[in-house]
């Protein structure tokens, strides 16, 4: 058997999982880890936003399972923890003696800090209640925001739209884009990271660290010389970017027309400051991988580099991440390298894997209990084999974040259903509409497909104990219910 590895995650915030393959987008230490490793081209998160899914992240599980549903900071939050009794793999990690270490992003518990489940902290943001921070202030801001922005509210609306900025009338202007030299703290929280790598002994004994970097979350503001690459650059807007979604929930509608002020010179520029965060995230990628190739105990290091989510970019005419399903917001960028565990490196994993899928991974690698979660092991993947029975369907469960809605989405190579309890459904042939353009649910002639697809959706929800089955005849919307998840 081989030893134990030690383990190492980077995990961006809010980066597409198609920015691995872009050509356009200059990312060379992540792809160099992709020559040296796997790339799990079709991997998805389980919601669209941040908490949920870092949730799911740590605990290989969904979201109806571990309890946080949407950002547990913001002041309407309906779930700020997780189920009582959940439990994260770092735990278990630090039980068998690995010397355990977290830097950046937490958000995944508002009661609990990384410090409560077998981590040590080194610089941590979005933190718990007893360790505030300036990530997770504006989140929770009270009346009081408001009571001062009325002061200057009448001259704000009588002046001129900035560029690259989003006005909304009694509500603060969002400048979607700009310059900043040090976005987030993100280089606080590497070169910490860094710090502490040179600290820990190689000297044979286990250890496991996560970084969560916050970029390249939105708003899209990068340091000057990044920006400078893609200078040049001729960003062309496609179909995709121009989609009216009359054929899609009123609520999508609604949510772009406040980015409907951006010009096309100016979403074309939101495109290219987004590309050069993800250039910016990759080079502190690279800080990190140097100080990791120093150490002599390297080849027996996992390295996991991932998302939380992605981000629709100006897809649809939309940006950021939120309650649309759309697979720019779902689909993550996934590589794993590990020099001595890995056989036949430089491979692409076509089948499709979850972000719930990496806790039983590591778990499975320390030789723990996995079996229970939903997740499954991606083990089998990392010796070159395809698992038996592997999944065949990606399955979505979001409640809305700050703005409340059941959406559940099932998906497979050639169909998706997406069940919207507070408006229409939506259904794309994604064969022939990759893009999502054409919504087919009201189209009698798919209703085979639909009751299919429902059938899946249904039988996943049973499986993960999901209470969205309120029969009651004003909530109980869907098409075809929850006796279908049994066949």
């Amino acid at each position: 058997m081989l030893k134990k590895p030690n383990i190492f995650v980077f995990m961006t915030d809010q980066q597409r999982g198609d920015t691995l393959t872009n050509p356009l987008i200059s990312m060379p230490n992540i792809r160099s880890l992709m020559k040296d490793g796997l790339h799990f081209a079709n991997t998805h998160c389980p919601s669209p936003h941040c908490c949920p899914s870092r949730a799911t992240f740590f605990t290989g599980k969904y979201p109806s399972e571990h309890g946080v549903w949407n950002n547990v900071w913001v002041q309407n939050t309906l779930s700020d923890r997780l189920t009582a009794g959940t439990k994260l793999f770092s735990e278990s990690f630090a039980k068998q003696g690995y010397e355990m270490w977290f830097s950046g992003k937490w958000h995944v518990s508002r009661e609990t800090g990384p410090e409560d489940h077998g981590f040590k902290e080194a610089f941590v943001t979005s933190n718990k209640y007893s360790k505030p921070s300036k990530a997770t202030a504006h989140m929770s801001a009270g009346w009081d925001v408001y009571k001062e922005l009325a002061k200057t509210r009448d001259e704000n609306e009588r002046t001129p739209r900035n560029t690259g900025q989003i006005k909304r009338a009694g509500y603060p202007n969002f400048n979607h884009y700009g310059i900043k030299e040090d976005p987030f703290n993100d280089l606080k929280v590497v070169n910490t990271t860094i710090d502490k790598l040179s600290e820990i002994p190689d000297s044979g004994e286990p250890w496991a660290y996560y970084v969560g970097t916050l970029g390249p979350h939105d708003p899209y503001f990068v340091p000057q010389r990044f920006l400078d690459m893609y200078e040049d650059l001729d960003i062309e807007l496609t179909d995709i970017h121009f989609d009216n979604l009359l054929d899609k929930p009123n609520l999508y509608q609604r949510t772009q027309k406040a980015f409907n002020q951006l010009t096309i010179d100016e979403k074309k520029e939101a495109i290219r400051h987004y590309m050069a965060f993800c250039t910016y995230e990759d080079y502190l990628f690279g800080l990190a991988l140097d100080e990791l190739k120093k150490r002599n105990d390297f080849d027996d290091t996992l390295i996991l580099f991932t998302s939380d989510h992605g981000d629709y970019n100006g897809e649809h005419g939309l940006w950021c991440k939120g309650l649309p399903a759309f697979k720019g917001a779902y689909h993550i960028p996934a590589v794993i390298s590990w020099k001595n565990g890995i056989k036949n490196p430089n491979r692409t994993v076509d089948e499709p894997v979850s972000l719930a899928d990496f806790a039983p991974t590591f778990l499975d690698l320390i030789g723990e209990e996995s079996s229970n979660l939903t997740g499954k092991s991606l083990l089998p993947f990392l010796d070159d084999k395809t698992p038996d029975n592997w999944r065949k369907y990606s399955f979505t469960q979001t409640n809305g974040n700050e703005i409340y809605g059941i959406q559940r989405a099932v998906f497979n190579d050639k169909w998706k259903l997406v069940y919207n309890s507070f408006d229409h459904d939506e259904l794309y042939n994604l064969e022939t509409d990759p893009n999502e353009l054409i919504n087919l649910a009201r189209n009698l002639k798919y209703d085979d497909v639909k009751k299919s697809l429902y059938t899946e959706l249904w039988t996943f929800a049973e499986s993960v104990k999901d209470k969205c089955l309120n029969p009651y005849i004003m909530v109980g919307l869907a098409e075809y219910g929850p006796a279908y998840a049994y066949k």
